[in-house]
């Protein structure tokens, strides 16, 4: 906990001391995705705001659908953490020059492009205004659940701009748009305070993958630069420490389920009011998970060679935590079965080999692609904070 604390007193006092600038696959309608509904406005009792969000906001606080006592300040204000608007890339041969093979990146593919966001980056920033294949997006991370979420910009006939608020809630990010300034919670989607209040902003699919695995399946790929108009020590861990299994979450004084310690890694998929967890530990052991979630028919694919950017200081230097992909095992109409061996992925219907990435590499189904489900990491006090109706995912024995 020592370290830890150590290294967000140094991460707070690096963004007061930096100036802020701010910045003037298949398409997913194939892929299952959480419904997002627009739910019946439900507003609580006038309460006052958040502290400072008055001078800060011009967010209409009258109407809020959680507790604003459950609303924290991160430290920073609003936008102190500050969101890439203008994002610039490169070459995955450039990038290759600054990024360790391990490293995890967030990988996001809209009409035959595909991009990368390494976390590296991420960290120091949290929010990133985009455009991938002509879809407006929005990639988010918040390093305190470990959440790496995309979600589209559109939203009721205009595309939004996201910022940081400086808040959390249940240590998670909360973000706001600038058209509305309404506050939005990461982990959910879901409008919380605001003229928007009630609405949900539609997930797009997005997974956590290494630099290696980004590079060799799509080498004309575009990856984040480190060019952002801020400066930052990109590649260090400003939460150095953070992701140990005994640590305490940060900032968060609710309890938890006892089924796995608060900071357990886990993939979760919510399916047609289904919510699911599936442990890192359980993912390590067995590699490949054939489930149905909310009647969808799911597979979870893991495999080795991911770094934790949470871990040691400099983030290749984390150790590894692999990587957990979630994909429809429907194909072509038929419902596949995959099962790992001798260190590759199968399907039992065809023999056919499959990478992380949900794609064919060799086989019947070469060249086919898998459509991925919206899935998110989370810590596991977090992930059971907003859905704690969850199933945990256990092998059967």
């Amino acid at each position: 906990m020592e370290k830890f604390l150590i290294s967000i007193i140094i991460f707070a006092l690096t963004l007061s001391s930096c100036t802020i600038f701010p910045q003037a696959r298949t398409a997913a309608s194939d892929s299952p995705v959480p419904d997002s509904p627009q739910p019946a406005l439900t507003l609580l009792p006038a309460e006052s705001p958040p502290p400072n969000a008055e001078s800060e906001f011009t967010t209409d606080f009258s109407k809020h659908s959680v507790p604003y006592s459950e609303i924290l300040s991160g430290g920073p204000p609003k936008d102190g953490i500050p969101s890439i608007d203008a994002p610039k890339f490169q070459s995955t041969k450039e990038a290759d020059e600054w990024l360790d093979d391990r490293e995890p990146v967030v990988f996001v593919q809209a009409n035959d492009e595909a991009k990368a966001y390494p976390i590296q980056i991420l960290i120091w920033h949290e929010i990133v205004n985009d455009t991938v294949g002509g879809e407006p997006l929005m990639v988010s991370f918040c390093p305190l659940c470990n959440t790496a979420i995309a979600f589209k910009r559109a939203f009721d006939g205009q595309v939004l701009d996201f910022g940081t608020t400086g808040r959390l809630r249940y240590s998670n990010l909360i973000m706001y748009d600038r058209q509305t300034e309404t506050w939005w919670q990461q982990a959910t989607g879901d409008a919380i305070a605001g003229e928007n209040t009630g609405a949900q902003l539609e997930f797009y699919p997005a997974a956590m993958i290494s630099w290696a695995d980004f590079k060799s399946q799509y080498p004309d790929g575009l990856v984040l630069s480190r060019d952002t108009g801020n400066s930052r020590d990109y590649g260090r861990n400003p939460y150095f420490g953070y992701d140990d299994i005994n640590q305490t979450p940060f900032l968060y004084d609710g309890s938890t389920p006892d089924q796995l310690p608060p900071m357990a890694r886990v993939l979760t998929i919510d399916l047609n009011n289904e919510a699911v967890a599936y442990p890192y530990d359980v993912l390590r052991e067995v590699n490949i998970i054939n489930d149905s979630v909310g009647n969808e028919e799911v597979a979870i694919f893991w495999v080795e060679g991911t770094a934790s950017a949470l871990d040691a200081n400099n983030i290749p230097e984390g150790r590894d935590i692999g990587t957990a992909a979630a994909y429809s095992r429907v194909l072509e109409g038929a419902t596949l079965d995959f099962e790992f061996k001798d260190g590759s992925i199968f399907d039992l219907q065809t023999g056919s080999e499959w990478n992380i990435l949900g794609q064919a590499i060799a086989g019947e189904f070469s060249g086919r692609q898998l459509a991925p489900v919206v899935s998110v990491n989370h810590f596991w006090f977090s992930w059971a904070a907003f859905r704690p109706e969850t199933r945990i995912y256990q092998p059967s024995k």
